[in-house]
């Protein structure tokens, strides 16, 4: 089966900090790679970071900003034998989603769950990759413990969310507002915490009797590091994804050997296709059927046309959404 694919196509690319529609070549499937015709593509806070220079994208990758594609494989690259021409995949990718062509990995790519759109599944690698890698491998969140996520409603916070309630831990949660602390209730968070209202720290001690939390996403960073440390419960461990606030921090680091307490973080972007191909199969049998059974769910704020992208950046930096942003190609 072959597919005709034009030579040139629409994309969206960053100029001095802003987003200008551009034409492009259509880019080739290398070994290994397919190539994805997109209907779809998540927005997510690094690519914000990256349009106003702050997150380049790492060597061989597009620099075309966008990290989530869903939509049909037109074209394969040498070697790949796990996918064929028409299927319809969704996709992590460390560039190229804002464009009507974008490769991919193969390892990287997963079939679109059955009952959802390409909307949908374009809402879901970045921040589904994103939490398994850090709240389930790297902070090893099992069931019957406690998970702090600071930034309930955003795209990262409603993943995690809803794949930490199914698997069997207490959910507590952070938003700014009734309204967001309302919606991450309905997604499965036990507790909501409006930290405009409250102190997250005194709350989590008392909805845990005392003990403390066990594990903490953190996307805040600044002076949240401290008041995480003291949330946790002997033997927690604190994440640290991205840093709203600051990344240099002053703090007293005696809690973190009085109570063993650990402190990590990573970025999943430059990692090798190797580890993100052991992220995805971990998905594909323990999350993707929870999907299907329509246990969990892509929350989308919004969708924009690709020509509106700076609109849809806008809406993200107000942190005025709850879930995800999505570009319609």
């Amino acid at each position: 089966m072959t597919v005709a694919i034009p030579k040139t196509m629409s994309c969206m690319e960053i100029s001095e900090g802003q987003l200008i529609a551009a034409v492009r070549p259509v880019p080739v499937a290398r070994d290994g790679e397919v190539l994805i015709r997109v209907h779809a593509a998540g927005i997510n806070r690094p690519d914000v970071l990256q349009r106003k220079g702050g997150y380049a994208p790492p060597p061989g990758a597009s620099d075309i900003p966008g990290l989530e594609v869903a939509g049909d494989i037109v074209a394969l690259g040498d070697g790949v034998s796990n996918w064929k021409i028409g299927d319809q995949v969704c996709a992590l990718v460390t560039g190229g989603g804002y464009g009507e062509y974008c490769t991919a990995p193969a390892p990287q790519c997963l079939p679109i769950p059955a009952g959802l759109d390409m909307d949908e599944a374009a809402a879901l690698p970045e921040t589904f990759f994103t939490v398994w890698s850090n709240v389930f491998d790297r902070a090893g969140l099992v069931a019957g413990e406690t998970l702090l996520v600071h930034g309930g409603s955003s795209g990262i916070g409603t993943t995690a969310i809803q794949i930490a309630h199914h698997l069997g831990a207490e959910v507590i949660v952070t938003a700014g507002t009734d309204d967001k602390c309302g919606a991450c209730e309905v997604l499965g968070a036990d507790h909501a915490i409006n930290y405009r209202e409250r102190d997250f720290v005194e709350a989590a001690k008392e909805l845990t009797d005392g003990k403390g939390v066990n594990v903490i996403l953190d996307m805040v960073g600044g002076d949240y590091v401290a008041r995480n440390f003291e949330a946790l419960a002997p033997d927690g461990r604190l994440v640290s994804i991205a840093f709203l606030t600051g990344s240099k921090v002053q703090v007293d680091l005696m809690p973190v050997m009085l109570k063993r307490l650990t402190l990590t973080g990573s970025t999943l972007r430059p990692r090798s296709v190797e580890f993100k191909a052991a992220i995805a199969e971990n998905l594909k049998a323990r999350i993707w059927p929870l999907i299907e059974e329509g246990k969990i769910a892509p929350f989308i704020h919004a969708t924009f046309p690709l020509s509106a992208a700076a609109e849809a950046h806008a809406l993200m930096e107000s942190s005025e959404h709850i879930g995800k942003i999505v570009l319609q190609m």
